[in-house]
């Protein structure tokens, strides 16, 4: 989320400061340019005093005056100017080679002033532009225009004062965007935080820790709000499934001892009918079933309720003394149990682990048939570690792939083999609590892969 809001946030900032920065430096420009006009019509106001008075054959001190102080200013200034009568000739000039041109700038702004009035400002000169400033004013006696001066100046002084003048608003445009960058970074940091412990504290509950709670931070009242409210939520899921907990484990406990009861009861009542009789045979492998579901049901509470000890396991020569375990009764079933067991660890609650390699290997050397094989391999791809469980027996269609594991479900093919169908949900739920996981594939040309996964660090 931060990094889709915080572009956003600096784009505006930046749109704000070149709003801001466009208008200043061209107020910069405007002013710099405005100032040289200035001195400009300054000089040319002097030059025109001096050359009020000097009479037309110009043999007068005036005039020599005015070539004087035109001279002076050319050699001191760089800037062209002189004095030029209504027909283009000049009073006087510097240089001497400068001449009133017959188009162009210069002249505009001299047919301007003898109209009587000072040229208009020139336009303005930006800094990559080579551009002279030109200012034209009329030289006025007994109320006829007699004569203009008319300077022509250079302007790479004044463009270099205005670059200089940008560069200063650019500096501080810069200045203020870093600023800006570091107020949104603040910004977003203290609105999200909030939200990113909320967001890790839901996955940890989601994942199965339910003893997470967000812990207090800053971020806008709202967001503490929720916070807040998030954490009573938690508190009160946790409550209702440890009720849920607790009721199963202590319906679980309290059935057992009437159950128990009944079947001795069943026992004594079978030494009274014939031998062999059906149906108290069948109401004894029923109740013996009934035992085995709560007896998995207090199990499966225990399991969501207890946390794994996780520790550095070796997967290799646990799983083969689980194989090794197993074996005999493979061979009494009639199925050949093979395991390739390489050394390999992995971090796993060894007791966990061990539980569910049993649920495992049982299903699967309870659905092989005579004279097939189970395979139990193991293997590692760095991240984690697995042990895959392959059998040779009838398998499952996708739809029952969809649903193994599940509490109490079993497929309809298999309803009269043995079993409660909470071994797989037990053993889903063990390694889940440390970080692992099961899942449930096809193997051709026909049986079932199970795969056990757990992790080769607790960060995994």
């Amino acid at each position: 989320m931060r990094t889709r809001l915080l572009p956003l946030l600096i784009v505006l900032m930046a749109a704000v400061l070149l709003a801001l920065g466009v208008p200043l430096a061209v107020s910069v420009a405007a002013a710099r340019q405005q100032n040289v006009v200035v001195d400009r019509i300054d000089d040319t106001a002097r030059f025109a005093a001096l050359a009020q008075f000097v009479t037309e054959d110009g043999q007068n001190e005036r005039k020599d005056t005015l070539s004087r102080e035109l001279a002076n200013y050319y050699e001191v200034y760089g800037i062209r100017a002189g004095v030029f009568y209504g027909n283009g000739t000049p009073m006087a000039h510097a240089p001497l080679t400068w001449v009133l041109p017959e188009a162009g700038e210069v002249r505009e702004a001299f047919e301007e002033a003898l109209l009587s009035r000072r040229s208009h400002d020139p336009r303005q000169v930006w800094p990559w532009q080579r551009n002279r400033l030109v200012v034209a004013s009329p030289v006025i006696r007994d109320g006829d225009v007699v004569a203009v001066v008319v300077t022509d100046s250079p302007t790479g002084q004044m463009r270099s004062r205005i670059l200089h003048g940008w560069l200063i608003v650019g500096a501080g445009e810069i200045a203020a965007m870093l600023l800006a960058v570091g107020a949104a970074l603040r910004l977003t940091g203290w609105v999200l935080r909030p939200v990113r412990i909320l967001d890790a504290t839901t996955h940890d509950i989601a994942t199965g820790r339910l003893k997470s709670r967000v812990a207090a931070a800053g971020g806008p009242p709202e967001l503490r709000r929720l916070a807040r409210s998030f954490n009573e939520m938690a508190d009160n899921v946790e409550d209702v499934l440890e009720q849920q907990r607790a009721f199963v484990a202590d319906a679980s406990h309290q059935l057992r001892n009437p159950l128990a009861a009944l079947l001795l009861r069943i026992e004594l009542l079978a030494l009274e009918l014939p031998e062999g009789n059906e149906e108290i045979a069948s109401v004894q492998t029923e109740g013996k079933r009934l035992a085995q579901v709560l007896d998995d049901l207090l199990d499966l509470a225990l399991a969501e309720h207890t946390e794994a000890d996780l520790r550095i396991t070796d997967i290799g020569a646990l799983t083969a003394e689980r194989v090794a375990a197993w074996s005999p009764t493979a061979r009494a079933k009639g199925v050949r149990l093979l395991g390739d067991c390489p050394p390999t660890t992995a971090w796993a609650d060894p007791v966990t682990l061990s539980s569910a390699l049993d649920a495992v290997i049982d299903n699967a050397v309870k659905f092989t048939p005579e004279d097939k094989t189970v395979e139990v391999t193991v293997a590692s791809n760095g991240a984690t570690s697995t042990v895959v469980v392959t059998d040779h027996g009838p398998g499952l269609t996708d739809e029952e792939l969809a649903r193994i594991g599940d509490r109490f479900w079993r497929s309809g093919r298999h309803q009269n083999i043995k079993g409660s169908g909470l071994g797989l949900s037990i053993s889903r739920v063990l390694l889940a609590a440390g970080g692992g996981s099961i899942s449930y594939g096809h193997h051709e040309p026909h049986g079932l892969t199970v795969t056990v996964t757990v992790p080769r660090s607790p960060t995994a």
